[in-house]
């Protein structure tokens, strides 16, 4: 961006950002006005309430501070552009206008992914100078997969083309900050969609995901359309349609069971492979039950390796499970 000594900006540069960023010719005329009044307020003896004003034909300006009467009132403006000021005012402009075209870039990265939140993403994994936080190349922007979103034990080489649920795009310091998850339930669940034509047609619906990221998944799954198995839909012939979902996930254990409205026909689903002989489901109003397993939401017992974090159901009582001989606690 060019001042002259005769204080004029060289407007076809506006022109040129206008057409190639699609910035506003007026929004540009004022970024370099405000630009225009930082540089002169940086100068000894200026004036505050003054403004700079740049002709829109010639591309002449001058800053204007205000005259006051003896009420401290202003009557007039004059003339107040310092000399020589091109040169400081040059470097002052293109600063302002090289970080409202960052700005600019980073507002079209973050508004189309964004719009991805919570959808399945593909990028080639780059190597960086913090070990436990992975870089992801999306093509027009670097994610970043943190510890926390990675998967115990799965790694992540260079180079290596991995897919991943876009967890979060916002504005960081350094510009657009896009976060990534292998651990998320909700991968799962994307993954299903892009393998099951009856997912993503709306004929069968996921009810619920539980999962411990790298070792098992399971997934209630009822169909809107009665002649349709929900299951076997999801398991697709010979059962290529959940080893393809596994395999994305480092070949993790995937149980797909039937979801249920009825909370008895629900939990034994859920707790296959166990066999379950008898639910019995009770209500307390004024005392909660001592349940091993506190309901607060509608979710569903995942059981992985021995372990059993947890049966929600929407109700104010709660879930016990026992075996024959005696309960089992957590």
């Amino acid at each position: 961006m060019s001042v002259d000594n005769n204080m004029t900006i060289d407007l076809s540069v506006l022109s040129t950002l206008e057409k190639e960023r699609g910035i506003a010719l007026e929004e540009l005329f004022a970024l370099v006005e405000n630009a225009l009044l930082l540089a002169y307020m940086k100068q000894p003896g200026a004036i505050k309430g003054s403004r700079a004003e740049i002709d829109r034909k010639s591309g002449q300006f001058v800053i204007l501070a205000p005259e006051l009467d003896d009420d401290n009132q202003k009557i007039a403006e004059f003339d107040d552009t310092p000399n020589n000021f091109g040169r400081i005012a040059a470097a002052t402009v293109r600063q302002v206008l090289a970080q409202r075209l960052r700005d600019a870039e980073d507002a079209s990265v973050l508004g189309e992914f964004r719009d991805r939140e919570g959808t399945l993403v593909s990028g080639v994994v780059q190597q960086g100078n913090n070990p436990r936080m992975v870089q992801v190349d999306l093509g027009t922007v670097e994610a970043v997969l943190p510890a926390n979103e990675q998967v115990p034990g799965e790694k992540y080489p260079h180079g290596a083309r991995i897919r991943a649920y876009l967890v979060e795009a916002r504005r960081g310091q350094k510009g657009p900050s896009i976060v990534l998850s292998r651990s998320h339930p909700n991968l799962v669940l994307r993954l299903f969609e892009h393998e099951v034509p009856e997912i993503s047609d709306g004929l069968v619906k996921i009810a619920s995901i539980a999962r411990e990221a790298g070792h098992r998944s399971k997934i209630a799954v009822h169909a809107t359309d009665p002649s349709i198995n929900a299951k076997g839909a999801c398991i697709g012939d010979m059962g290529a349609r959940v080893r393809a979902v596994a395999a994305e996930l480092n070949d993790e254990k995937i149980d797909i069971v039937d979801y249920s409205s009825d909370p008895a026909e629900f939990i034994a689903a859920a707790l296959s492979p166990a066999k379950v002989t008898e639910v019995i489901i009770w209500m307390r109003v004024s005392i909660r039950p001592e349940p091993l397993y506190p309901m607060t939401s509608c979710r569903w017992l995942l059981v992985v390796r021995g372990r059993t974090p947890g049966l929600p159901l929407n109700s104010p009582g709660g879930v016990s499970i026992f075996s024959r001989n005696r309960s089992m606690r957590s």
